[in-house]
């Protein structure tokens, strides 16, 4: 009978070994990336873009499965629950993983404990987009209509709590205007409504409202970020039309389940990092108003703790609430 110091010895080694064979093996079959939004939005756009590319790096399909709902809680539910093997992944989103924990109760999900972070894929600043038929041509004029009009002008956008929601509530409260909360499974449904007229003002990621403001289908007013879109560099920043201090737009990162094997997440960073490299990812991504990104998992755990404290204080001082 071998002593059980040397008996916990073995079993250690035993699992390291399973984790390194496992590690080298990886991947031996296709890999599952969730999506928390409806295909056709900017999350959706960023997880096909890298997916795709991370195919051809891992030789093994990437296969995007978009599992809209209830502000992302419904992908990240299942990404949580999954087994840590590096077969289920995230595209996770500001909103899902650090505006919602301050908004809910209860999730189904914990953004610090949960997830393993892989890298930092992006980020984007919105567009303030209104319907042709809204009768406001600059922020300014916005802001006026909206404090004339009071709880008359609705707004979309991909769900309560995600941060299109966060970044109008902020922008109403700020300018002291009231307008109308009508959420939906992703942006990309909210754009078509907003383009057949069912609802004034939409915050979009620059990339999908621009072909549509372009072709004259809707209008756009400026953009939310600390500094003009390349793509539509006409456009001021909010802050820049009058309304100071005012900035925000979303980010995307790629995560595992926690307890994922840690060279499986180096094995995972890595080429995310090599693809978000590419030249082709690159113009991909900046043609749609989109930085690419890339940081280690460490940098990207950081990143959401300091998300989380940010979106906290913002909630809190402007007493904002689920509807």
């Amino acid at each position: 009978m071998y002593p059980a110091w040397l008996r916990m010895g073995l079993i250690a080694f035993c699992c390291t070994l399973h984790q390194l064979a496992a590690a080298q093996a990886y991947p031996a079959k296709p890999v599952r990336m969730i999506v928390t939004f409806a295909p056709g939005g900017g999350a959706d756009f960023v997880g096909r873009v890298i997916g795709q590319k991370l195919s051809e790096a891992l030789g093994q399909p990437v296969v995007i499965d978009n599992r809209a709902g209830a502000n992302g809680a419904i992908g990240n539910e299942a990404v949580a629950k999954s087994a840590p093997d590096g077969y289920t992944l995230l595209l996770g989103a500001a909103g899902p993983l650090t505006i919602a924990p301050h908004l809910y109760a209860k999730l189904p999900f914990d953004t610090l404990r949960d997830y393993a972070p892989v890298a930092l894929a992006a980020s984007s600043a919105f567009a303030v987009t209104l319907h042709p038929s809204v009768p406001a041509n600059s922020i300014k004029d916005l802001i006026a209509l909206a404090r004339a009009r009071p709880g008359k002008l609705n707004y979309g956008s991909s769900g309560t709590g995600g941060a299109p929601h966060l970044a109008t509530v902020l922008f109403a409260s700020t300018s002291g205007t009231t307008l109308i909360h009508v959420p939906y499974k992703g942006l990309a449904p909210a754009l078509t409504d907003l383009m057949g007229g069912q609802i004034d003002v939409l915050f979009a990621d620059v990339g999908l409202v621009l072909p549509h403001r372009t072709a004259g289908k809707l209008k756009a007013l400026a953009v939310t970020g600390q500094k003009r879109s390349s793509v539509m560099p006409d456009l001021p920043t909010v802050a820049e039309s009058g309304l100071a201090g005012y900035q925000t737009g979303t980010w995307y990162g790629i995560l595992a389940p926690t307890e994922t094997a840690t060279d499986i997440i180096a094995r995972l960073n890595q080429e995310t990092i090599k693809v978000l490299a590419l030249p082709e990812v690159k113009e991909r991504f900046l043609t749609q108003g989109i930085e690419p990104a890339g940081s280690t998992p460490a940098q990207l755990a950081a990143y959401m703790r300091d998300e989380l404290d940010k979106w906290a204080k913002v909630i809190k001082a402007g007493g904002i609430k689920v509807e």
